[in-house]
């Protein structure tokens, strides 16, 4: 039975990742589940400079979901290289770096320092930060800044890139397009949604933030129609997420299209729930006499109707 998937140039022994942001860098979860087994371990958003993040509270449970305004904190690429990389570089497993900033020049620079680090086995690129120098536009709702940024790192590196796309358009597949004609070699659908929740005996917004990203199961139904759009439009493996919990959802958003998955909000409360998608997974091809997994990507019957 073989499990293994081709993101790119990347092998993976299985399709189970988890999501950018909901890791760590992998060393926080290294006590609770044995990273080895998972398909790549995805790290936190890491721009050129080190940034403090959003003020407390940045995080809100909410109904089948939570809310989170992190603001993309992290150490920048040296503080990542001399703390993290280290560890991460000794694993057996790949490791896929997420990586943001506020210009096109600074996306560039930092697929450039990661393309000179070696080992890395990805960059996915966090196309959902302001531009500065385009007056506040976003790389991942603006078809000429998402191409740009693409474009950009494909120059700056030989590394397979993921695009890690917007949710907030109202037609995702010209975005996914674009992605894969700038030279992409995969995406990730999809990111949180802008969502808002307020505590009604202080009439103030649950987060200092005042708005943060909707995650967990209350979205996987959008994700997964998401994933749908852009497995219609492109040729390049999708890396599906959004409120996966168990191999079932896996799989739906496989059926959909998706190459791969990636656990997200789910490891906060049950960390070993991307280790219970890989054996779900396996016991699901077991039972169906299915030999190789890519026979269940965008497997859906959908019946046209006349």
């Amino acid at each position: 039975m073989n499990l293994s998937v081709q993101i790119g140039r990347l092998t993976l022994r299985n399709p189970v990742t988890v999501a950018s942001g909901t890791f760590g860098y992998g060393v926080e979860y290294a006590r609770l589940l044995d990273l080895t087994r998972l398909g790549a371990v995805v790290v936190k958003g890491i721009r050129l400079d080190a940034v403090r993040g959003n003020p407390t509270p940045r995080t809100a449970e909410v109904a089948s979901g939570m809310l989170n305004a992190i603001g993309l904190q992290g150490p920048g690429v040296d503080g990542f290289i001399a703390r993290y990389w280290p560890f991460l570089a000794g694993l057996e497993v790949p490791t896929i770096i997420n990586i943001w900033g506020t210009t096109v020049e600074e996306y560039a620079e930092v697929a450039r320092r990661f393309d000179a680090l070696g080992g890395v086995g990805a960059l996915e690129l966090n196309v959902s930060c302001p531009n500065i120098k385009e007056g506040g536009a976003q790389f991942g709702t603006d078809l000429r800044l998402l191409h740009q940024v693409v474009a950009a790192c494909r120059k700056a590196t030989s590394l397979p890139l993921i695009t890690k796309l917007s949710p907030n358009v109202v037609n995702i597949a010209p975005y996914a397009k674009a992605a894969e004609e700038a030279g992409c070699d995969a995406l990730s659908i999809t990111n949180s949604y802008p969502a808002m929740a307020i505590d009604i005996e202080t009439r103030r917004p649950r987060l200092a933030n005042g708005t943060g990203g909707l995650s967990g199961p209350c979205i996987k139904p959008i994700a997964i129609k998401l994933v749908w759009d852009a497995a219609k439009a492109v040729r390049i493996p999708i890396i599906g997420m959004g409120g996966i919990q168990s191999a079932t959802d896996a799989i739906e958003f496989m059926m959909a299209g998706a190459t791969a998955v990636a656990v997200g909000t789910a490891s906060f409360y049950e960390p070993q729930t991307a280790l219970q998608v890989i054996d779900g997974l396996g016991e699901f091809m077991r039972r169906h006499e299915i030999e190789d997994v890519r026979e269940i990507v965008g497997s859906v019957r959908v019946e046209k109707r006349s």
